[in-house]
């Protein structure tokens, strides 16, 4: 399994592709204009307390107050509220907490106006973009994420990544952590530290116990509200999330990202600084590796998928609804139990690529085809959860309903990826499917026909796809060639409109 991260750099923006096997699986955009990423710690001030909710509104500088529950404020806050007011007026400036004496921990089923008053100063740190008409959620139990570890303030627990299946492993990273932990701080121990010495946990502490440090500076004589610790950049980000050693390449088009990322793949992994490599070309690097294509090819409303089968995905305000059809299309299964087996496991492999690839959160009802054998259901939904195992957002999944509906909750922390796909009609009438998503559907009817065993096909198409078919090495259709033994024969039509198009059959009879 190869994976590579594909860095698009533009003047306002920074595209993040990550393709698995070639195949594009996630894409993330950071703009620069965005003040409000998941991580970001500010220091804020209480709006107001709102009993009823049990909640509070919290003023972070966005147009719409933060929302700030009491499950989050975790039950360190009387210490953290403390910590705050001290350093804040410069009668503690040792901020080790080896020192700080811990307030009690607060009633986990307490009142919000018992704990926080309006005009009170607070750290909080984002937990979820703003979305829509929604402010920022936030949170004030923080957290400090590093490469192997992540650093909890005000509290002294250990816990280790439930991901790391051996006992032993597990022991003995709690160990080395205890042996290395600062006082007043727990520390949770993430998935990639699996194997790691003390060395490498000790200096990915230290960096963070730094970060720690130097937000606290920040906090003598604060403006409210302001960034106090800012995540890092996207591209480092996702690299302390998703690297490990399955990455053969990391490509980048911009000299300044290129030297950021070689500097922290070499701090994070020594042995992999050679992946990252500089694009130097005119043609678009998002072109080369094939990434535009997939984009106008994966974001639509209708999704194709091998086989003739197909996905329609349509966004509600309440939830999305995933609906999968088996296309129009003669199957050599013995019977419509077996056809829909393989068209819904199919479908579970394409879902899960596209929950992450759109980051879609929230609720998701899947409309599979219907199934009568409950060895076959079952099936299915170990197959979905073992496609979306390696979904980093977290997620729930809920076996078939009696109607067959599968239902996914999946956590939403920023807004969905939402890219057009079509394009204004040149002939001035709304809007049409980008050529490329066209080129699609035609490659999935040829594959109908050549099960049909059609033989001898033409296609008529309008001169410019003719011409994009035919031209190039290798070109589409020398492409269809090898994978389905076909020359296909492509004619220019002047007269077809730009989306209209037909197979024919030996005898020039239309046959799609």
């Amino acid at each position: 399994m190869d994976k590579e991260l594909i860095i698009r750099s533009e003047p306002s923006a920074v595209d993040f592709a990550l393709t698995k096997d070639g195949k594009l699986i996630e894409l993330n955009k950071e703009e620069d204009g965005n003040k409000f990423n998941v991580g970001d710690i500010f220091i804020a001030k209480i709006r107001k307390p709102v009993p009823g909710l049990n909640a509070a509104f919290v003023n972070v500088g966005y147009e719409k107050d933060g929302f700030l529950h009491y499950h989050d404020l975790g039950p360190q806050i009387s210490s953290l509220l403390k910590f705050i007011k001290r350093v804040s007026t410069g009668k503690l400036k040792d901020y080790s907490l080896k020192n700080f004496s811990f307030e009690k921990d607060i009633d986990k089923n307490g009142a919000i106006a018992d704990v926080l008053k309006s005009n009170q100063s607070i750290l909080v740190q984002i937990v979820k973009e703003p979305i829509s008409t929604k402010g920022p959620r936030i949170s004030s139990e923080l957290s400090l994420p590093g490469r192997y570890i992540v650093l909890v303030p005000f509290s002294n627990r250990v816990s280790v990544s439930q991901k790391i299946d051996s006992k032993e492993e597990k022991e003995r990273l709690k160990r080395l952590v205890k042996s290395i932990k600062p006082k007043g701080f727990g520390v949770i121990v993430r998935t990639v530290a699996e194997g790691k010495k003390v060395a490498e946990l000790d200096r990915d502490l230290q960096n963070l116990v730094g970060r720690w440090t130097a937000m606290c500076k920040k906090l003598y004589k604060p403006h409210h509200p302001s960034k106090v610790l800012g995540e890092l950049n996207r591209a480092s980000s996702l690299l302390r999330d998703i690297f490990n050693d399955t990455f053969t390449s990391i490509c980048v088009d911009d000299e300044t990202l290129y030297t950021q990322i070689k500097d922290y793949v070499s701090e994070i992994a020594p042995e992999k600084e050679s992946i990252v490599k500089l694009y130097q070309s005119n043609q678009p690097i998002f072109e080369k590796y094939g990434i535009e294509r997939q984009i106008k090819t994966s974001f639509g409303r209708t999704v194709s998928m091998s086989k003739g089968a197909y996905l329609v995905i349509e966004h509600t305000e309440a939830m999305h609804v995933i609906d999968v059809n088996s296309g129009n299309r003669s199957n050599k299964s013995k019977n419509q139990e077996d056809t829909a087996l393989e068209v819904n496991m199919i479908s579970a492999t394409e879902i899960a690529r596209q929950l992450r690839l759109r980051d879609m959160g929230g609720i998701i009802v899947v409309d599979f085809i219907d199934m009568n054998k409950a060895d076959n259901r079952k099936k299915l939904f170990d197959h979905l959860r073992k496609e979306m195992s390696d979904d980093r957002a977290k997620h729930k999944i809920l076996p078939p309903s009696k109607f067959g509906l599968i239902q996914i909750t999946r956590q939403r922390v920023r807004p969905e990826m939402n890219i057009k796909t079509r394009e204004d009609n040149p002939n001035g009438n709304g809007e049409i499917e980008a050529p490329i998503s066209l080129v699609n559907k035609i490659q999935v009817d040829l594959e109908k026909l050549v099960k049909k065993d059609h033989k001898k096909i033409t296609l008529t198409a309008h001169p410019f796809i003719a011409a994009f078919l035919t031209k190039g090495f290798p070109s589409p259709r020398s492409k269809w060639f090898v994978d389905h033994k076909r020359w296909v024969k492509i004619l220019p039509r002047d007269a077809y409109t730009y989306l209209e198009y037909h197979f024919h059959d030996k005898d020039g009879e239309m046959i799609q």
